[in-house]
């Protein structure tokens, strides 16, 4: 038997590259609602995934009797619950946790995705030890910690009862997408015969209908007329997140998904966090303050630690004759 650690390298770099990227234009989400302050989150999530449905429709037009030809019942099932668990459901509970107990909070909660999902999948067989992973998981709960812990002391401005909900509504999106990201891991590797932009677009298409049921709340719930340039900057951002997030993203997510195991694939996640804190530091036209580079520092030597526990051990072994 031929160990060819050079690829099993390869093939790990190249997943994380795509995890880097991926996480650089999911943070791009984070600085949505200030383009668009005028508009509920509701209504960013409605229009967000409406224009991520169109989009996905469009490409797979052309060849949507050949990409679908292979699905049958339980394919079509996984895409409307990985759809609901990703994307509806995960972005409703999130912004009615930032209504609610407010943007520090609800970071601190959702940033322990990676811990989460590094949990579930080290109990895929063939993982890294949980033991070995010790030392990175460590590192990411004390950087994500440092990131929400000056938010979280302080005071809030809703009631007790408002922040209770609050919190309850960040934990559900946080089950939510550990969820969505171990099953769709295990589905991308199920499905096989589907590529993973392929699967990325159909999830959109599944997405945008399950968006159509949220225009009517949307409408309602929170709404107040608007001036034409508003709804076209609204327009512009949902559809521009839309593309960037959720199908360049979402598309790399998937490419990542297949690369690396999926201990790996959960500290990926924590990039998302990264670039949101760079592009929330450069909307606010600051520096980070000594707290947030801790927290930045911890969060990347967690990813290193990480990556580092996925490399083969000892020395490879002699090729077969």
């Amino acid at each position: 038997m031929v160990f060819d650690m050079e690829a099993d390298t390869g093939r790990i770099g190249i997943g994380i590259a795509c995890g880097m990227a991926a996480g650089a234009l999911w943070g791009l989400v984070f600085i949505a609602p200030e383009l668009a302050r005028e508009f509920t989150p509701l209504q960013l999530a409605a229009g967000r995934y409406l224009a991520y449905g169109l989009v996905a429709a469009l490409l797979l037009a052309p060849r949507w009797a050949a990409v679908t030809q292979g699905l049958g019942r339980a394919e079509w099932w996984a895409l409307t619950w990985l759809s609901l668990l990703g994307n509806s459901l995960y972005f409703v509970l999130l912004a009615s946790a930032v209504q609610r107990g407010g943007v520090a909070m609800t970071s601190l909660v959702i940033g322990f995705l990676p811990v989460t999902v590094t949990i579930v999948g080290s109990r895929d067989h063939g993982a890294v030890p949980l033991g070995r992973l010790a030392p990175s998981l460590l590192l990411s709960v004390l950087g994500i910690s440092c990131i929400g812990w000056q938010a979280i002391a302080a005071p809030g401005a809703g009631s007790r009862i408002d922040g209770l909900i609050g919190l309850a509504c960040a934990f559900g999106a946080l089950a939510s997408w550990t969820t969505f990201a171990v099953h769709n891991s295990r589905w991308l590797a199920r499905a096989g015969h589907v590529s993973t932009t392929d699967w990325n677009l159909l999830t959109g298409v599944v997405t945008g209908a399950q968006a159509l049921l949220l225009v009517i709340p949307a409408m309602l719930i929170g709404a107040r007329s608007h001036e034409a340039a508003e709804w076209l900057r609204f327009g512009a951002v949902v559809s521009g997140i839309a593309i960037a997030a959720s199908i360049l993203g979402n598309a790399l997510w998937n490419r990542m998904s297949r690369l690396l195991p999926l201990t790996l694939v959960g500290q990926m996640i924590l990039f998302e966090t990264l670039f949101a804190l760079l592009y929330g530091f450069l909307w606010e036209k600051r520096w980070p303050t000594g707290l947030e580079v801790a927290a930045m520092a911890m969060v990347t030597a967690s990813v290193v630690l990480c990556i580092s526990a996925h490399r083969p051990r000892g020395d490879p072994a002699p090729a077969a004759a």
